[in-house]
C-alpha cells in the first residue's frame, strides 16, 4: 500500500503519527519529506502552456468546442479502450 498526505508542517502532531502506525502496523515504512509544489503555478509556468490552459478556459465559459456523451457511451468506450 502507498499513502500520500499533503498537509502542513503545522499539522503533525502525535494524532497523525498514530494514524500512519494504526495504518501500516508493524510494516517497515518509508517516510519522505519535500515541500508540495503548487500545481497551478506549475501549469501556468510556461507561456505556451498558461496560453493553451486559458484558451480552454475561455472556450469551456463560452461553451466552443464541447463534447458531451452519456454515461454508457463513456462505458462502451472505456470497455472498448479496456478490452473488453
Amino acid at each position: 500500500m502507498e499513502t500520500v498526505f499533503k498537509l502542513k508542517a503545522s499539522e503533525l502532531n502525535g494524532k497523525f503519527i498514530e494514524s500512519i502506525k494504526s495504518l501500516f502496523k508493524n510494516e517497515e515504512i518509508e517516510i519522505s519529506i519535500k515541500p508540495a509544489r503548487d500545481e497551478t503555478d506549475f501549469l501556468l509556468g510556461s507561456v505556451a502552456n498558461r496560453e493553451a490552459l486559458l484558451a480552454a478556459i475561455s472556450e469551456v465559459k463560452n461553451n466552443k468546442n464541447l463534447i458531451s456523451f452519456s454515461c454508457n457511451d463513456f462505458e462502451a468506450l472505456s470497455n472498448q479502450l479496456a478490452g473488453e
